[in-house]
């Protein structure tokens, strides 16, 4: 079992190097595979979307084959792997969106119509690919966290993926996604809080996406500059403790919290909404001059 536990995640990193997220897939599929889409005329991009599908469904019947708690490289392995096959599909659905827009907006009614009937097969590959992690985080790597650090990691990918089908669902299905996303970053950020240090990596990196979900999901624009701020202050008088190991991670993460926040600040003022947020800004403001610093 171990033996082949780690020949599975060296392949996986082999995968992850060469920038394929088809996971721990057989070579022979794979030659198959290729050689039936070259038969088929079909492009490379569709390759790779199917590559993608082998990737989550093998490597979520490894999780459920093991049936213990993955390592560190293997659950970073498996993060990453899942994060590169939705980021695409999200980047196609927002490309599609635009298209359809400008379509619209340009009077090009038959062709805006050929992309809303389109965008649907984006959408379903979307959802497919959100409810099987979700099902492997809820039933496997949940039940296997032992410590606060797995916890607040598959909590925060759960409320990640329901963020993803927050984006695009409508309607019930929508408000469904919403509530789960929600419960799910908070119940992350109850343990990152209690068991987690403010500079940790994983817990500024729920900061991050917890806000991101209050601008872009809930249109809550000062909860999110709350949330971001907290976190980054917090973090920035802790920045002299930290490791060389950790910090250029840490301060990655925190970067991306102060361009965030630089961008959602300027939209407050411009809301007419500054007065609320004079004296965080200000503190902010100093925090990202410290930041700079150590940049």
């Amino acid at each position: 079992m171990e033996k082949e536990r780690e020949k599975q995640v060296y392949l996986a990193k082999l995968n992850e190097q060469a920038e394929r997220n088809d996971g721990n897939t057989k070579s022979l599929l794979v030659v198959f595979l290729r050689i039936f889409f070259i038969v088929r005329s079909l492009s490379v991009i569709v390759e790779l979307c199917f590559l993608a599908l082998c990737f989550i469904f093998l490597s979520k019947y490894k999780v459920k084959a093991l049936n213990v708690e993955l390592t560190i490289p293997e659950r970073n392995l498996l993060s990453v792997g899942y994060k590169n096959v939705i980021g695409a599909r999200r980047a196609s659905w927002r490309i599609l969106s635009s298209i359809e827009q400008k379509e619209e907006s340009r009077g090009h009614e038959e062709n805006a119509k050929r992309v809303k009937d389109y965008r649907p097969k984006v959408e379903d590959e979307l959802s497919k690919i959100c409810y099987d992690i979700l099902a492997v985080v809820d039933k496997h790597l949940v039940p296997s966290a032992t410590s606060g650090e797995y916890t607040v990691f598959y909590y925060k990918m759960k409320g990640d993926y329901f963020r993803y089908l927050a984006e695009f669902k409508f309607d019930s299905d929508r408000d469904e996604a919403v509530k789960q996303s929600l419960k799910a970053y908070e119940a992350s950020t109850t343990t990152a809080t209690s068991e987690l240090g403010p500079t940790h990596p994983i817990r500024l990196g729920l900061a991050l996406n917890f806000s991101v979900f209050y601008y872009e999901i809930m249109n809550s624009l000062e909860r999110a500059c709350h949330l971001a701020k907290q976190a980054f202050v917090e973090a920035i008088a802790e920045l002299d403790s930290l490791n060389e190991d950790s910090y250029k991670d840490n301060t990655l993460i925190m970067q991306l919290l102060r361009d965030n926040l630089t961008l959602w600040t300027s939209d407050l003022e411009e809301g007419g909404e500054q007065s609320k947020e004079d004296n965080s800004q200000d503190e902010v403001s100093k925090s990202m001059e410290q930041l700079s610093t150590f940049s």
